[in-house]
């Protein structure tokens, strides 16, 4: 492929000796609160977007001022497992240099917003202060590795987290211009002889994530990732993972060359194989993977292009073994379940429920300082989970009615009197900060809710659980594609709207409506909650009922993944 036939991308990553660029150099240029268009793009790969506030441009544009710049930093914590400590820290950075709230994402993390450029350098550093990195957060590597956010139910479950934190560190990158940049590290001596054995010199085409479920529970949205993993559990006794690949939920409207994707299952592997396979299915991806178009660049369209078995094959070849056949599993769920679970251990874990997953301060719901209260007593840990919520974890039982008490003062508590859409609702950042969004998501999740919930009620289905994903775009960050009902952004009040995947993120949803306002979305759910509260089975969900009930029909994927036209 020739030079001129690349990505600009491709070329900033090739000239950038291994992620540096001239980023240190612009964080301490006082002329303007922003970085370079060419820094900008590598520092994602070190966990941060430069990013403005979007309610204030126009305004600072009539003004003749720059935009409001602002950074997000994004922290690397596989599986979503924090101390007590970490999370101190955090709250720390964002109540001293950020927006004053946390945000757990999608892929069971931090992210901070509206960190200045000027205090970029010390929050990070601050975070690695208590061992948190944010290198390989973001950019065109493997990100953030998410596992089944339950931490407790036997020992092979806490073997599968520690896979999951294995393969985080395995694929980090090498280079030592996070340290140099953000920890002052001097530069040693030879370092031009620095190199990438796993990425090379200019990394993967686009992002990669992976994940690892725990059956029956697919809380991770296993086949919306790049490398899926279902943990295949006999007896109490991890004996290896099913190996899926080429899931993903970005698209483009308007554009039918990109679209969601679910991963394909292609055999199994014991664990002693597991990263070796992992580095396999990147490798073939860092050959492979369109440095061209980066719309066609994720492994999905990889796989498509070259066939799911010639990438089978392929990928057998360079690790030496072939692949054994996958083995039986079942999902059942894919959402979080609120409320104390006992452990194996005797220990206690209470998962909460976090609006879109933020952790803020507000009128009447003090839940930022409720959380750092927590911390500074809690004797176990934190997990984040990919459903935007949050588990105390590892509570000794003589500390459990003191969590307790704490919860119930700081209206923590929420999760005892949710109604069924409300327990499984997500949705993504969108306006104001984040540059692609199209449309309101999570400011637009606590409007929309009470008049959701108010047409369930005319028909009984309060309780019903039901798969709610909200997005501000197409590109798919909160999984908008495997929502039994979903709303994608198109611009200011109006959206897709999608329909009909099932409970257990197994099952695409497809489009029922384009670009319509709220007015019309909810004439259309008033619609379908209606029928489905008159025609369905006994525990039939919503999106099974679409599908059976012939609201929607169910098309085949080119590779034989079910999918909706």
């Amino acid at each position: 492929m020739s030079d001129n036939a690349l990505s600009d991308l491709e070329r900033i990553k090739a000239n950038s000796h291994f992620l540096r660029g001239t980023l240190a150099e612009g964080l301490i240029d006082p002329v303007t609160g922003a970085i370079s268009e060419d820094d900008n793009k590598l520092l994602k790969f070190h966990g941060s977007y430069q990013q403005d506030d979007r309610d204030l441009r126009e305004e600072r544009r009539k003004q003749k001022l720059e935009p409001a710049y602002q950074f997000m930093v994004r922290a690397r914590l596989a599986g979503g497992v924090l101390s007590p400590a970490k999370w101190l820290s955090f709250d720390h950075i964002a109540r001293t240099w950020g927006s004053q709230t946390l945000r757990i994402t999608t892929r069971q993390t931090f992210q901070l917003h509206g960190i200045l450029k000027r205090d970029l350098k010390r929050s990070i550093a601050a975070m690695n202060e208590v061992l948190v990195s944010t290198i390989a957060a973001c950019g065109d590597v493997n990100r953030n590795v998410v596992a089944s956010a339950n931490p407790v139910a036997t020992p092979a479950h806490r073997l599968a987290y520690r896979w999951a934190e294995r393969l985080s560190e395995h694929l980090v990158p090498k280079t030592r211009a996070y340290h140099e940049i953000w920890l002052d590290e001097k530069r040693v001596a030879g370092g031009e002889e620095e190199s990438e054995p796993l990425y090379g010199p200019t990394y993967l085409p686009r992002k990669f994530k992976i994940g690892v479920a725990v059956p029956p529970t697919n809380d991770v949205d296993v086949f919306a990732q790049d490398l899926g993993l279902v943990a295949i559990i006999e007896n109490g006794e991890l004996l290896g993972f099913n190996v899926a690949v080429g899931g993903g939920m970005g698209a483009s409207h308007g554009d039918p060359s990109t679209y969601p994707r679910l991963g394909s299952v292609i055999g199994f592997v014991e664990p002693e194989h597991l990263l070796r396979t992992a580095e396999g299915v990147i490798e073939l991806q860092r050959d492979h993977g369109d440095r061209q178009e980066r719309k066609h660049a994720r492994l999905k369209y990889t796989i498509d292009r070259m066939g799911l078995d010639a990438f089978k094959t392929e990928l057998e070849r360079r690790l030496g073994f072939p692949l054994q056949p996958s083995r039986a599993y079942r999902f059942d769920h894919n959402g979080d379940r609120y409320g104390w679970t006992e452990g194996d251990d005797g220990r206690w874990h209470l998962t909460l429920h976090i609006e879109s997953g933020r952790v803020a301060d507000l009128p009447g719901q003090p839940h930022l300082s409720g959380m750092r209260a927590i911390a500074q007593e809690h004797q176990g840990d934190f997990r984040l989970t990919c459903n935007q919520n949050l588990i105390i974890a590892n509570v000794p039982p003589t500390q459990r009615a003191r969590i307790d008490e704490l919860v119930t003062e700081y209206k923590l508590d929420g999760y005892r009197k949710l109604s069924g859409i409300r327990r499984h609702a997500v949705a993504c950042v969108a306006l104001p900060t984040c540059g692609l969004a199209m449309a309101e998501s999570e400011r637009y999740l606590p409007q929309l809710l009470p008049k959701l919930e108010a047409l369930l009620d005319q028909h009984g289905l309060r309780d019903e659980p039901i798969l709610l994903r909200l997005s501000g775009c197409p590109n798919g960050c909160s999984r908008p594609y495997l929502g039994e009902i979903a709303l994608v952004g198109r611009a200011i009040g109006r959206y897709d709207l999608r329909v009909g995947a099932d409970f257990a993120g197994q099952r695409l949803n497809r489009t029922l409506r384009e670009n319509i306002d709220e007015a019309e979305i909810l004439a259309e759910l008033g619609t379908l909650f209606a029928r489905y509260a008159a025609e369905r089975n006994a525990q039939e969900r919503f999106g099974d009922f679409l599908v059976r009930s012939d609201v929607l029909t169910a098309a085949r994927h080119p590779i034989g993944v079910e999918v909706f036209a």
